[in-house]
This record gives C-alpha cells, structure tokens and sequence, in this order.
C-alpha cells in the first residue's frame, strides 16, 4: 500500500473528535482500548475494512471483531440477541469480552471472513468509547500490529509496526489488561471460549453455567480448519528470535533453562526468577510468578523488546493456566509456534488461615493418590535433626537455646507479635524447609507420582509456591475459624481470634491463588469442592 502520514492524537476531545472524523471518512486509526490498540475502522464500509487488511498484512480469512459503544447497535449486527449474551453484556460489558452470534447482512463478508457468524465486544477504555460514539458506526478493530507480531500496548508499540501504513494513532497511553479479549461463541449448545483472556472460563461458567473451552486454545489448528475467532489459526504475538516455552513449577523450569543456556540466548522470566540466569547477559521479566494481571500486562512489551536484543532463541518461563493466566498463556504459547516443554510434575501448594480446613484438604490428597509433603512437619524434623538448622537457629536466638537445642515453644512464644524476630526466623529457617521439601518433591517424581500436594501455611512467604504449578487456598468465615482454632487448641476464643487476626487477611490469598475454596459449609459440602479442585489442578 502506498505510505501515508500517521498522526499521533492527543488523548483529548480535539483528538477523540479528529479520529472519529477520520474513520467517518472511511479512513483507519489505531485506538486504545483496555486490552490492547486496536485497528478501527468502520465494520460496515468494506473498502475501509480492507485498508486493515493490507495496513496489517494480515490473511483474508482471520475474521474481524466488531466494538460497539451501545447496546443498541447490536440490532446491526446479530441477526438477533438472546437472553444469555445480555447476561453476559449485564456482567461484563462495558469489558474484554467478546460474543460470537450469526452476524446480519449488513456486516460485510470480508469482516467475518466468509462465516455466519461476527465477534463484537464493547470496550471499557472511556477512549475508545469516545471514537466509536464519535464515527457513529460500530468499528472493526483487530489488534494495531503487523500482522504475526506481538500485539501493541502502547501508541509506540503501534508506530514501531503502522508508521505510514495508517492514518493516525490515538495515544491513550498503557493499555491496562494487555492481552486480547476473551471470545466466546454462544450459537452452540454450551458457551465455547474460542480465545480466553481477562474475563475468565470460572467467570463466564458462575453466569452461564457450564462452559467449554475449544481445543484450538491449546495446539494450532489442523489443515483445513477454518478459525471462528482472530489468532486461532497463525502464528502470533511472534518476535524474531524463536520462542520456546518451558510449562512447570516456577523453580523447575528455572533450573532448567538455566542447564540449557548457550551464548546467544535470551530468556523471558519471572521476577522473582531473574537471579537463576544472572550469566545471561539478555534477560526480561513479566511479573511476579503468581500475577497473572501483572503478567499479561507486561508480555507483550518484553516479547517486542527481544527484537531490540542479539538473540538468537528465547527461552521463557511458561505461567500458570489458572484464571487470567490462561489468557497469558495462550498468548505465550502461540508465540512459540507451541513449541512447549513439560518440566516436572503437577505440585498443587495448600494454603490460607488457621482453622479454615488445609490439613482436610491434603488427606483428601493423600486418598486420591497425591504425594503429600507438611511443611509444618517437616519444619519440625529439621528442627529436631538437622544439626545445622539448630546451630543457625540458637546462633539467631540463643535465649531460646540450650543443651538439648532450640525450645519450638520457646521459639514460638518469642516470635508472636514481633514481627522482626518473625522475619528473622523465616530468614533462617525458610531456605532449609524449601531444600527439603525440593527433595521430597524429587523423591515423589522418582517414586512415579502423579501429583504433588504440599500442605504450606507460609506458602508465599516462604517463597514455596514457586514450586508449584497451582496454589490454592482454603479460608473460612472468621467466627468458624475462631471455633476451629480454640476447640482443636484448647485456647479460649479471643486468643484464638487474637492469632488468627496476626495472619494474612483474605484478600491476601485471593489475590495470589489459583483457587479458593470457602469451607462454610457442611463437610461433605467441602469435600465435594476440594475433590473437583483437586482433579482440576493436579492433571
């Protein structure tokens, strides 16, 4: 296509409006959305949706998704709107969220690809509203980069891609989600997630009820088959160098790369990772290990800056498939070509307050096959024969030592609600607990378990999640807990109260843990749960 002048536009209303007079005049704009840049133009002007085509180079039959502003416009573009997308609309719109239903007339051919069928969503960015509401039509808008590479998040990730290809880009600044839309088709039976991203499978199954996730979000389509949805079928989200990808346990797959390192190499990790290759000269990072929010908003960015880097092959550290990490993954995965390496076995850490049922939930490990690991028992098996333990231990605290080793009680008493004395113990205590548990994970993969479950208090804290490849928390009402905790310890109810308030609140795991199960109700109830999360998570 012959080069253009692209505009930058000011986020503001001369620049909302200037875009919005650009795509009414059938031209292309990259606007911000909370997902990604999207490409827009008007859906129903089929010379503008093809200057996308030819702006992105991308393939004739990857379809398009539509963004609405209104609830109204849908009438242009489904042939009808059925009760279970306005549960959805109700939830998640305005949000990442795309709906696939029959498309009407109206919507060209070259949007849907030739399909009966048409994507649209309606974006949360207030800028993006703003342009749609201004071109006054719904506006096609496939992600603001050439097409294979990895999806911008930002106005000059798409300049890096379109400088002279479109007519101008709307600079919102970050995108805030950073991975595509979740696409979900609803002509179906049951809901199907063609794509997932931040609104999550648990998500749209608490609305719909059960939902299935296409086989085509985890290996590449065959010959033959069409994609229903944009990135099912190519290679995407793609920097230069090949991608491989190593799926496990945040510690395993570390160690591992860290064996296969040779000079050239690049490696994309997490944070709380980056010290493994510290011999690597060409190291990126996307997050903590258990943020897969974080994750996603930073993967497209450290996948673009690789092309900035003398790498000849990346090697990067797969997330965790659980909730919006699925949506990470994905992304991930696609940019490897699927070129994916298992590294060890399913490890599921248990977690959360006292009194809310962990231990309840590792004997039901143990009946269903897992090999399990106590760190609260370990912990005291090292404190009672590791002579090294002992000797870091009275060295730290030696009023709490005597002939016969360190008093646990003592011990106890002393770092209740002194938080430094607290951190002091874990710094000593927390690199001998992990090597052990290290090993009796080896041991379990050694022995052909199929699982591992370990039953960790300080899960996060001690850094042991990142020898997991799944957490999950167990948590109760406070009064339940309170109950639990003085009739198990025979303590009064306000000391019971007392030592459960000295804990992580709620929200702390919540935000860290693939799964939470609330153990409110009857036994039976919970066992119920924890048994479906624990074939779920140990797979």
């Amino acid at each position: 296509m012959s080069a253009v002048k692209t505009i930058r536009l000011l986020p503001d209303d001369q620049g909302a409006s200037c875009a919005g007079g650009i795509l009414r005049a059938g031209g292309i704009v990259a606007i911000p959305t909370e997902t990604v840049y999207g490409l827009a133009a008007s859906a129903l002007n089929e010379k503008a949706v093809a200057r996308i085509f030819a702006a992105k180079g991308r393939p004739s039959d990857n379809p398009l998704i539509v963004h609405i502003s209104d609830l109204s416009q849908l009438s242009q573009l489904w042939e009808s709107v059925p009760e279970r997308a306005l549960i959805l609309a109700r939830a998640f719109w305005p949000g990442p969220l795309t709906m696939v239903l029959p498309k009407t007339p109206a919507v060209p051919e070259c949007v849907s690809a030739g399909l009966p069928t048409v994507g649209v969503r309606m974006p949360a960015h207030p800028l993006a509203l703003d342009v749609i509401r201004r071109a006054g039509v719904p506006l096609a808008a496939p992600s603001a980069n050439a097409s294979g590479r990895p999806s911008p998040t930002t106005a000059a990730d798409v300049l890096q891609d379109m400088d002279g290809r479109i007519d101008a880009v709307l600079d919102g600044g970050a995108c805030a989600v950073g991975v595509e839309s979740t696409v979900v088709d609803l002509t179906g039976e049951h809901p199907r997630i063609l794509r997932p991203g931040a609104v999550t499978l648990e998500m749209i199954e608490s609305a719909l009820g059960l939902t299935e996730v296409d086989e085509a979000v985890t290996r590449p389509l065959g010959a033959g088959e069409r994609p229903r949805a944009p990135g099912m079928k190519y290679r995407h989200y793609a920097p230069k160098a090949p991608v491989t990808v190593f799926d496990g346990a945040p510690v395993r797959t570390a160690a591992h790369i860290a064996g296969l390192l040779q000079p050239g190499d690049g490696v994309l990790c997490f944070d709380d990772c980056k010290e493994a290759f510290a011999a690597c000269p060409h190291v990126l990072c996307y997050g903590q290990s258990w943020d897969a929010a974080e994750q996603g908003r930073r993967l497209f960015s450290a996948l673009r800056a690789f092309d900035s880097l003398p790498c000849v092959r990346i090697l990067a550290q797969g997330c965790r498939p659980w909730g919006e990490g699925a949506a990470v993954r994905n992304r991930l995965h696609k940019s490897a070509g699927f070129n994916v390496v298992s590294v060890g076995l399913p490890v599921v850490g248990i977690t959360g307050r006292s009194g809310c049922g962990k231990s309840l939930l590792t004997r039901l490990a143990a009946d269903m096959g897992y090999f399990t690991v106590d760190a609260d028992a370990v912990y005291a098996e090292l404190l009672q024969n590791s002579g090294e333990m002992r000797a870091a231990l009275a060295a730290r605290f030696p009023e709490e030592a005597g002939p016969g080793g360190v008093d646990r009680r003592a011990l106890a008493r002393r770092v209740f609600g002194d938080e430094q004395a607290r951190l002091d113990l874990n710094a000593v205590t927390h690199p001998f607990v992990l090597r052990e548990i290290g090993a009796r994970i080896a041991q379990a993969e050694a022995e052909g378990a199929r699982a591992v479950a370990l039953d960790v208090p300080l899960l996060f804290e001690s850094g042991l999640d990142r020898a997991c490849t799944a957490t999950c928390a167990v948590l109760a009402p406070e009064d339940v807990s309170v109950g639990r905790i003085a009739e198990r310890d025979g303590i009064s109810p306000e000391r019971a109260r007392e030592r459960l308030r000295a804990q992580p609140g709620d929200d702390f795991y919540t935000a860290r843990c693939d799964a939470v199960l609330v153990n409110a109700g009857s036994r039976g109830e919970f066992l119920k749960k924890a048994r479906l999360c624990l074939q779920k998570y140990g797979r």
